[in-house]
């Protein structure tokens, strides 16, 4: 009896050891199949990635430049006082047509009348079309004289035109171009020490013309934004000053571009020393937020002004870039907000003289077309904010040896061109570029802006 219960102790504690062995092993087994990866079935949704087909790539330049004031029973009246020289090419198909410019009389001007220019490129075999266009006028009237020049552009839902002034004497117009074929509403916005906003309608094909004293009214240096809705517009600012009756320069300023913490002027042209008046004028504005902005010129890759400017939100600030000798010079400017710039540059002050803003370079990373309309002295800018040296090549597209340009590392480099030709640049890595001219009381620039950009490739889920 003691032999069997022994027994049956015996096979218990054997069957209770088994029993938490194998307990033990479920518990390991479960932790280490939670550990590892268990296989699984993934279903990736079918893509592909396609590149849309590139669309046609439309420039509109300005036309005739417009003279206020010349009908003495109607001061309002704008007639033209003469038309500018188109320089143009393309890669690929293009055509050009005119626009109306229904508030524009040609009464004062012997010559024909003639509308700006629309410009439209075809995709060259799938790829964007390059096409560019530039525009300049030399007028020596009673009432205008100087250089005006500009580089046609396409146009844009958003505009900041940074320059313009209702001081005494001057005679500032946005001027708004509709190449579409619906009619635009253009919503133009004043910042100063005031604010205001008034919309005015852009019928379909046509230009139109809004002196900035009548939206202005009051501001020394506004700052102007022009939003579109319904159709693209291009926005310009037009403008001419007259001291006591004398004329004293004309400019033709394209938009700012959109807002960066970021702002690289190329082709500052410095031509009066030791003025007793601000040869060069920087204008900046953050456009949301208040900050500060750091400000550096460059002479080549040297160092010769820096200073900062606080900013407030919406309200434009000067800064006089005083003291510097005859030359070329790159503005950098560094905000801790986005803001808005140009740059004023004078030939003199007074009868004869002239006037130009410079505004803001992109950057350019692919083939441009460059269009260098009739001018004296014409030049291309070249600037590398890089850290390594950047190998140019610029053509003439009617033919003849291509020039390789070496930029060094935080340096520029300028080449003379011909007036009233066109060439191509390429890069091997980036740079800003601007064109730039002067003479005798005369002077203009504008910077570089790249073509309309083929579209990018995007992924389609079916």
């Amino acid at each position: 009896m003691t032999q069997n219960r022994a027994i049956r102790v015996v096979a218990t504690g054997a069957r209770l050891l088994v029993g938490a062995a194998v307990a033990v092993g479920c518990v390991v087994g479960v932790t280490a199949a939670v550990a590892l990866p268990w296989p699984g079935v993934v279903n990736e949704p079918a893509q592909v990635s396609v590149t849309p087909t590139a669309g046609d790539s439309t420039l509109v330049c300005t036309g005739d430049f417009r003279a206020i004031g010349r009908n003495t029973q109607n001061a309002g009246q704008m007639s033209s006082a003469g038309d500018f020289a188109l320089t143009r090419d393309s890669v690929g198909t293009s055509e050009s047509s005119e626009l109306a410019a229904v508030d524009l009389s040609t009464a004062d001007f012997s010559g024909p009348a003639t509308g700006p220019s629309k410009i439209v490129g075809s995709p060259d075999q799938g790829s964007a079309a390059l096409i560019a266009a530039a525009e300049s006028i030399s007028l020596a009237a009673d009432d205008l004289s100087g250089l005006a020049g500009s580089a046609c552009r396409e146009p844009s839902t958003e505009s900041w035109l940074v320059g313009g002034t209702v001081e005494t004497g001057t005679s500032d117009l946005i001027i708004l171009s509709n190449p579409g074929d619906v009619t635009a509403t253009a919503t133009i916005t004043v910042f100063g020490s005031e604010q205001s906003s008034t919309t005015t309608l852009v019928p379909a094909g046509t230009q139109l013309a809004v002196p900035l004293a009548s939206v202005a009214a009051g501001l020394q240096q506004p700052v102007v934004r022009v939003t579109a809705a319904g159709a693209p517009l291009r926005a310009v600012l037009q403008s001419s000053l007259i001291r006591t009756l004398d004329p004293s320069g004309i400019d033709l300023q394209d938009t700012a571009g959109s807002p960066r913490t970021d702002l690289t002027f190329a082709g500052v042209q410095v031509l009066v020393e030791n003025a007793d008046y601000p040869v060069s004028l920087l204008r900046l504005m953050a456009t949301d937020q208040s900050g500060e902005a750091s400000i550096t010129v460059r002479s080549d890759d040297e160092v010769v002004r820096q200073l900062s400017v606080p900013l407030d939100a919406g309200i434009p600030a000067e800064v006089n870039l005083d003291g510097l000798e005859t030359g070329m010079y790159t503005v950098d400017v560094t905000a801790e907000v986005p803001v808005v710039g140009a740059v004023r540059q004078v030939s003199g002050i007074g009868a004869g003289a002239d006037f130009a803003w410079m505004t803001p370079a992109p950057q350019l990373s692919s083939e441009v077309l460059i269009a260098v309309p009739n001018g004296p002295r014409p030049q291309i800018h070249l600037v590398n904010s890089g850290d390594s040296a950047v190998s140019a090549t610029l053509a003439p597209t009617a033919g003849g040896a291509a020039q390789e340009i070496a930029v060094p590392a935080g340096g520029t480099a300028a080449i003379d061109l011909s007036q009233g030709s066109t060439y191509s640049l390429t890069m091997d890595a980036p740079v800003h570029a601007a064109i730039t001219m002067a003479g005798t009381n005369q002077i203009a620039g504008w910077p570089i802006w790249s073509g309309a950009a083929a579209a990018d490739p995007v992924t389609v889920y079916p």
